[in-house]
C-alpha cells in the first residue's frame, strides 16, 4: 500500500500542465447527480489533519529543504501546491533543484528562526502572526509567492499599526512594504507616522528611517506636530542614532563628512520661519547648531527675515530654493496658540442630533512683526446627525413652508467671530481636524481632515460634512455584535469622541 501511494505521489508531481488542467476540470460534488436521500458530508477537518500529520511525523517525504544547516523534510506536492516559486523550482527541468532530493535555501537571519512555522503553514493553514514576526513571515511569503499568506500578513499589519508603533517596528514596516510594492499598507504606515510622529520618534525604530523617506515626510505640510521646534528635536535624535551607527563603521574624516551631509539634508526642509524669534534664539545654544554654525545661522536668518517683515528676502528664498514656499507654510501644529481639544464625553448617552460647542482663539498672524492679534472661533460638532426643523421662509410672495430634514452626517461647523471689517477683504486660514482613535489599547490620531478656506464679512461659516463615516462612528448593534463600539471612541470606557481643532493663518 505504501509503495502504491508513493508511486501515485511521484506520478502526480510529474504531471504536465495539460494533465493538471484536465484534473481541474473533473466534475465536482455539485455536478454529480444526487438522490433525494443524499446528504452533504464535510470531513475536511480530518483530511487536513492527515496532511498535517505528514509534516509532523515526517512521513513519506521526498525532498529535504536545508536552511542555515537545519533540515526540513517536506513533500514536493505540498510545496508546489502552496508556492508558485516552489512549483517552478521543483517542476521545471531547467532548474537543477527539480532533480535534487536535497535543496539548500538562503534566508536572512530574521527569517531563519521562523522558517519551520512558515513551512508548517503549507500543511496546516495555521500560523501565529504578531508584530514581532509579521515582517519576516511576509518576507518569506513574498519570496516564495504564497499569496494567501501575503494577504493574511497585510491584513494583520493594517489592523495593528498602533501596536507596531508602540513597540518600535512601524518604520521597518514602512520601509519594507514600500520597497516590495505593498502600497496600501505603505500609505497606512505613512499616515500613522505623519499624524503621530512624536509617538514614533520616541522609539528606537525611528532611527531606521532611510534618509530619502524621512526627507519626503519632512516636505509635507500635513505633518502633525506640537511645533517646529519639537520637530527639530525629533530630527536631532535621528541624527544622534545615525552618528553612533556610522562612528563604528567609518574612518574619522569620512564620518565627519557624511554626518555633515546628513545634517544638511534633514534640516533643510525644517521650517525655521515657523519658529518664534525666541525659539530661534534658543537654537543658538544647541550643540548641533554650534557644530554646524554656518549652515544653521543661514537657515535661522531666513526665519528672522520672515518675522521682521523683510518681504524682499522672503520672496528671494521662495524663488531660489527648491520648495522654498513651503518654508513659510504652517504644518498642523497642536500648540495652544493655534489649536484646541474638543471632546464629547458620555458619547453613548448623547441624544441624536445634539451638538457640542467649543470657543477658542488662535493667532491671526504667524509673523512677529504683524502683532499678536487673536481671532475667536466657535466650533460646533454634530456627531449624531443634523436635524433641520420645519420652518417658514418669508419671501416676497408670502411664506413658504420648509419641511423638516435630517442629514446622516458627522458635521463640524466653524464660525469666524471676527472676520475682516472690510467687506472686500478676506482671511485665509489652514484648518485641520485631528480625530483620535483607539487600536490595541493605543490612543492615537486616526484620521485627519485638512482644508484651506477664506473667511470674510459675508462668509463667516464653514460646514465640514462626513468628517467621519456616520456608520463607523455610530455602528448599529446586531445579533452577532450586540456591543459594537466605534474605533473612534477613546477613554477608559470607550465613550469619548476626541478631536483636535487646528486653525493657522495661511501665508
Amino acid at each position: 500500500m505504501l509503495r502504491s501511494t508513493l508511486r501515485w505521489v511521484t506520478s502526480f508531481t510529474s504531471m504536465d500542465q495539460s494533465k493538471m488542467t484536465t484534473l481541474q476540470n473533473e466534475p465536482t460534488t455539485s455536478d454529480v447527480p444526487t438522490t433525494p436521500d443524499a446528504i452533504e458530508v464535510d470531513n475536511s477537518h480530518t483530511i487536513l489533519l492527515k496532511i498535517a500529520t505528514l509534516y509532523a511525523e515526517r512521513l513519506m517525504n521526498d525532498i529535504c529543504l536545508v536552511v542555515d544547516g537545519i533540515e526540513y523534510p517536506a513533500h514536493r506536492l505540498i510545496l508546489c501546491a502552496s508556492s508558485d516559486v516552489f512549483q517552478v523550482m521543483l517542476m521545471s527541468p531547467q532548474w537543477s533543484e527539480s532533480q535534487e532530493s536535497r535543496v539548500t535555501l538562503q534566508e536572512t537571519p530574521q527569517c531563519v528562526p521562523i522558517f519551520s512555522e512558515f513551512l508548517r503553514y503549507f500543511y496546516t493553514g495555521q500560523i501565529r502572526i504578531s508584530y514581532e514576526v509579521v515582517l519576516p513571515i511576509l518576507s518569506l511569503a513574498d519570496k516564495y509567492n504564497v499569496k494567501d499568506l501575503i494577504t493574511l500578513c497585510l491584513e494583520y499589519m493594517q489592523n495593528h499599526i498602533a501596536i507596531a508603533a508602540i513597540h518600535g517596528t512601524l518604520v521597518s514596516w514602512l520601509e519594507y512594504t514600500s520597497n516590495c510594492g505593498h502600497y496600501e499598507i505603505t500609505q497606512t504606515c505613512q499616515n500613522f507616522i505623519k499624524w503621530n510622529i512624536e509617538l514614533v520618534a520616541k522609539t528606537s525604530d525611528f532611527g531606521n528611517f532611510e534618509l530619502d523617506v524621512l526627507v519626503s515626510l519632512l516636505h509635507q505640510s500635513s505633518l502633525v506636530i506640537k511645533d517646529e521646534m519639537t520637530l527639530y528635536k525629533c530630527l536631532e535624535s535621528w541624527l544622534n542614532y545615525q552618528a553612533n551607527r556610522m562612528k563604528a563603521q567609518l574612518p574619522p574624516l569620512e564620518y565627519e563628512s557624511t554626518l555633515k551631509q546628513l545634517v544638511i539634508a534633514v534640516m533643510t526642509p525644517v521650517r525655521f520661519p515657523m519658529m518664534s524669534p525666541r525659539q530661534l534664539a534658543e537654537l543658538l545654544l544647541s550643540p548641533l547648531t554650534k557644530k554646524y554654525k554656518e549652515f544653521f545661522v543661514e537657515r535661522m536668518a531666513i526665519g528672522m527675515s520672515f518675522h521682521s517683515g523683510q518681504h524682499d528676502r522672503v520672496q528671494e528664498v521662495i524663488r531660489n530654493e527648491d520648495d522654498g514656499a513651503l518654508l513659510f507654510e504652517p504644518r498642523l501644529y497642536t500648540v495652544d496658540t493655534c489649536s484646541s481639544l474638543l471632546t464629547v464625553e458620555n458619547f453613548h448617552n448623547l441624544p441624536a442630533y445634539h451638538t457640542r460647542t467649543l470657543v477658542f482663539s488662535s493667532h491671526s498672524f504667524l509673523a512677529e512683526h504683524a502683532g499678536d492679534r487673536a481671532c475667536e472661533w466657535v466650533i460646533d460638532i454634530y456627531p449624531k446627525g443634523v436635524w433641520f426643523k420645519k420652518f417658514f421662509l418669508i419671501v416676497w410672495q408670502g411664506t413658504v413652508e420648509m419641511p423638516e430634514h435630517v442629514i446622516r452626517s458627522v458635521r463640524l461647523s466653524l464660525t469666524c467671530k471676527e472676520p475682516p471689517v472690510n467687506a472686500d477683504a478676506d482671511m485665509r486660514v489652514k484648518i485641520g481636524v485631528l480625530i483620535y482613535g483607539l487600536q490595541d489599547g493605543v490612543e492615537h490620531i486616526a484620521r485627519v481632515t485638512e482644508i484651506t478656506h477664506r473667511f470674510s464679512k459675508t462668509d463667516r461659516v464653514l460646514n465640514l460634512d462626513d468628517l467621519l463615516p456616520f456608520e463607523e462612528l455610530n455602528p448599529q448593534p446586531s445579533a452577532k455584535s450586540p456591543n459594537t463600539t466605534s474605533s473612534y471612541l477613546v477613554g477608559p470606557n470607550r465613550d469619548v469622541l476626541k478631536l483636535h481643532i487646528v486653525i493657522s493663518p495661511a501665508n
